[in-house]
Parts: structure tokens; sequence; C-alpha cells
């Protein structure tokens, strides 16, 4: 069947409960790994958000390329001076010749929980279809937690997760 095919009759969602609806591969990361661990998560895997949780295993937030971008923005990196002792002259391999340039690179050491929002919003498995879409729309976020009785994350919810339900 073609999209114009289907564009013929009314779409019908193949779900009722958010477990139909979620990935239980949830790609999550640790509140207190590096932000640049975060970012090649995000960019190795095209995400534009990933769960942030707890040792516990529990969601305690989210990091987006949006919350990196503010971070980036905010961050101010001042140049620092090359130290007077390390002339060109002083840089000499052992064999006597001239060193190449070099550079120090300056470490990021923010932690993703010092650039994650700090706000989980989540449903249980059971919740109702029609209740994770009216969330979704409400809340206006692109992904829904979805958390067991202990709390724990066991599955996401994107918009993209709802669409394909449509069209299965």
């Amino acid at each position: 069947m073609t999209l114009t095919e289907r564009k013929a009759g009314p779409l019908t969602l193949k779900a009722r409960t958010a477990a139909d609806l979620m990935t239980e591969q949830v790609v999550s990361i640790p509140e207190d790994a590096p932000l640049h661990e975060a970012i090649s998560v995000l960019i190795d895997r095209g995400f534009s958000g990933a769960p942030v949780i707890n040792e516990a295993g529990r969601p305690v937030g989210v990091v987006s390329l949006s919350d990196i971008v503010v971070h980036d923005r905010n961050a101010i990196a001042y140049a620092k001076p090359a130290p007077e002792f390390y002339l060109r002259s002083d840089l000499r391999s052992e064999l006597g010749e001239d060193v190449g340039g070099f550079q120090v690179e300056a470490v990021d050491r923010t932690l993703v929980r010092d650039v994650m929002t700090p706000v989980v919003f989540s449903v249980r498995p059971d919740a109702p279809a029609a209740q994770v879409i009216e969330e979704l729309l409400h809340l206006r976020v692109h992904r829904l937690f979805v958390i067991d009785r202990d709390g724990v994350l066991v599955g996401v919810i994107a918009m993209s997760d709802v669409l394909r339900r449509l069209l299965d």
C-alpha cells in the first residue's frame, strides 16, 4: 500500500496503552556522565534528546540538543596565553628536530546533571494511548517516559512512535 492509498481511508491508532506505543530499548544517560559523552550518544544515534537516570535507574531529567546549545551559548571560554618559557627554540625532539605545532585541549568538565532539564514527564505502561497523546500535546513535549511502579524507566514514547502506530 502506498502513501497515497493510505490517505483515502481514515487512520486508526493501533495501540491501546502506553506499553503498546513505547520503545523498550531506551538509551539513557547517567546524570554523572561527562557532557561530551552525552553529546556523542545523541549525535551518533541521531537522537534529539535522551532520559537522564540516577544510579537506581530512575529518570531525573532529560538532556536535549537544545539544552546543550543553551549551555554552549552561555559558556565563556577565554584563550590562555602561552607561558613565556615555551619558546619555539625550546621545542625540539631528542633528535634535534623542530616539533611542529602542538595543542593543549581544554577539557570541559561539565556533567550531564549540570545541563539537563530536571523535569520528567512520565506515564505508566497501562496508561491509555489516548491519554498519552493528550499529554504529549498538552505538555508540548516530544517524548514521555514510561516508568514502572518503582519509578524505574522501562520505555520511552516519542511522537514518532505514535505516528508509526498509525501506519501499522
